[in-house]
């Protein structure tokens, strides 16, 4: 009997939320990126112990979903331009996220463009965090997988150069364990892993920091004074967990 071919590995990029739909998305394995901050942050807020996070698409819709809990189970973070918001525990901090603040605790959380991505892969399979901090972690659950899209949360409707990198890095990280009739790619994903492949090339001394701080997101960073937070997103498999969205309760964990 002849072998059944493998049927081949499609990886898609898609820039901006805008730029794809729900039902492209649908029954699909969707990687979420928001490097700076909000899919950095969620990583360090689960690594740290937390319970779950509960991501909200509006401010008040966060401050009413964390009435629902005892005061000493729930946090609230989350910002707005990139600030924190009044009110709430935390902002878009990774650095704010730790085991003393947040261990054992719901987190209910709201960005600016993090969230919106998630709400667009409503019809998806499977919804994972991605970052550069689990950045091997993400590439090896998609292994297995033969639908793969890359969603770039952007900023305020814009495609960003960190979100790009790292959909970039894990096309490339694909590309060198498929064999290349075995792997079909949308333009978007030739375009990012491009991308990611001239910085790497160029910047060989620390290429994520280098690239971070000279991105959109990196620029907006360094004008409200969070800088650090840059190098913070740019450490490579600082954690080795993959968060994923689980749809029917919309936690993720």
């Amino acid at each position: 009997m002849k072998a059944e071919t493998p049927q081949p590995q499609q990886v898609s990029v898609h820039l901006l939320p805008s730029l794809t739909t729900p039902e492209e998305l649908a029954d699909a394995v969707v990687v979420v990126i928001d490097v700076l901050r909000a899919t950095t942050t969620i990583v360090h807020a689960l690594a740290a112990g937390a319970r779950e996070i509960v991501p909200c698409q509006e401010v008040e819709e966060a401050r009413q979903l964390a009435l629902e809990f005892a005061s000493e189970a729930v946090v609230l973070g989350g910002e707005r331009g990139g600030l924190p918001l009044e009110g709430f525990d935390f902002g878009n901090s990774p650095r704010e996220y730790t085991a003393e603040h947040v261990g054992g605790k719901t987190v209910v959380f709201t960005t600016t463009n993090g969230v919106r991505a998630m709400r667009s892969c409503a019809q998806a399979s499977r919804i994972l965090i991605g970052a550069f901090v689990n950045y091997s972690a993400v590439c090896g659950r998609l292994t297995e997988a033969n639908d793969i899209h890359l969603l770039c949360a952007g900023t305020n409707g814009r495609i960003t150069r960190e979100d790009v990198l790292l959909a970039g890095a894990i096309v490339d990280d694909i590309a060198r364990r498929t064999a290349p009739e075995q792997l079909r790619m949308n333009d978007e994903a030739e375009l990012a892993v491009d991308a990611w492949r001239s910085a790497v090339a160029s910047l060989a001394a620390g290429p994520v920091a280098e690239a971070l701080r000279d991105s959109r997101g990196g620029r907006n960073l360094i004008e409200i004074g969070q800088e650090r937070d840059i190098e913070i997103a740019a450490q490579i498999d600082k954690y080795d967990i993959v968060p994923e969205l689980h749809l029917p309760e919309w936690r993720v964990r």
